[in-house]
């Protein structure tokens, strides 16, 4: 039963197999690199212009410029984020002229009594009115 496995074992091994590397059955039918100097600049151009497109489709990641265009647009977003409505403006500038004042109240008024019980919704015409609750849970 091993009797052809232990033969075979033990015989001399053979060298490798020899791989004919210049000796390819689909031979090329034009010369590469071609030499410029004896054609035309027409085909010179449509040379250049193929080998470019096949670059630049050879060496395209999609998934890193999509990753790299997500993480700028986020970075962008955050500081913008920031820059409106969390940076201290009063050390920066003028104290008396605050630049993002109506974006903020604005905004925190629309989620600083996120995480309370009873919710209290102001009237935006006016200033004086007193605030009324819209949420009563009993």
């Amino acid at each position: 039963m091993f009797s052809t496995t232990l033969r075979r074992l033990a015989a001399q091994p053979k060298g490798p197999i020899p791989i004919p590397l210049y000796s390819s059955p689909y031979k090329a039918t034009r010369l590469w690199p071609p030499d410029f100097s004896k054609i035309d600049r027409k085909a010179q151009f449509r040379l250049e212009r193929k080998y470019k497109r096949r670059a630049k489709l050879k060496w395209a990641r999609p998934r890193w410029t999509k990753f790299v265009k997500i993480v700028q647009m986020s970075s962008i977003v955050f500081i913008a984020v920031y820059g409106v409505l969390f940076l201290d403006w009063n050390q920066q500038g003028n104290p008396d002229h605050k630049p993002f004042e109506g974006i903020r109240t604005w905004f925190f008024g629309l989620t600083g009594n996120i995480w309370t019980k009873d919710q209290i919704r102001r009237e935006p015409d006016s200033d004086e009115a007193t605030p009324k609750p819209t949420g009563t849970s009993s």
